[in-house]
């Protein structure tokens, strides 16, 4: 399975691109980069570019399904909106792609690939270039997120109770 991790932003957009053949297999990095936009630029204009810009990506990668870390708010409530104005789009661009979305707090991914949820960056950078078997830990530190998010998905999401649970069924709802 190809999984696209992203971490949103509006000034840096992490992503990865994970090819993951189920239990008991080695998880492989296809590609991984950041989108980065210029902090003089219109915000309309710094979102049109994060969507151009990952729709070329999933069109070059052919993912099966995205893993989205679900925003973190701080104190900055202008910041805040912005992000996930930023956020909005990238849903977008992979529903328009027809990519079943996932999202997971990071408290879940840092749970998946550290094993602890109150892990530091250093942690998730270092267990992400650990189990990818990388040269060097992923650049920005944004980069290194998505990719924790898609190996997050890789062990949570793609498990046989998970897709239970994620199948749309006529069933749904009427499991007590």
């Amino acid at each position: 399975m190809i999984i696209l991790g992203i971490d949103p932003g509006i000034a840096i957009v992490g992503w990865g691109v994970i090819d993951y053949s189920g239990f008991g297999t080695k998880i492989k990095p296809i590609a991984f980069g950041a989108i980065t936009t210029n902090s003089t630029e219109k915000t309309e204009d710094r979102i049109l570019y994060v969507y151009d810009e990952l729709t070329a990506i999933i069109g070059k990668y052919r993912p099966e399904c995205a893993a989205v870390e679900e925003l973190f708010f701080n104190t900055n409530q202008k910041t805040g909106i912005i992000v996930a104005e930023a956020r909005g789009v990238i849903l977008l661009a992979c529903r328009q792609a027809g990519i079943p979305i996932h999202e997971y707090t990071p408290l879940q991914i840092k749970q998946a690939v550290v094993g602890y949820g109150r892990a530091d960056k250093h942690q998730v950078i270092e267990m992400v270039t650990m189990f990818l078997g990388l040269a060097k830990p992923p650049k920005p530190d944004d980069t290194a997120d998505a990719l924790a998010a898609a190996i997050c998905h890789a062990h949570s999401g793609t498990s046989r109770l998970a897709e239970y649970y994620n199948k749309p069924t006529s069933m749904a709802g009427k499991i007590k």
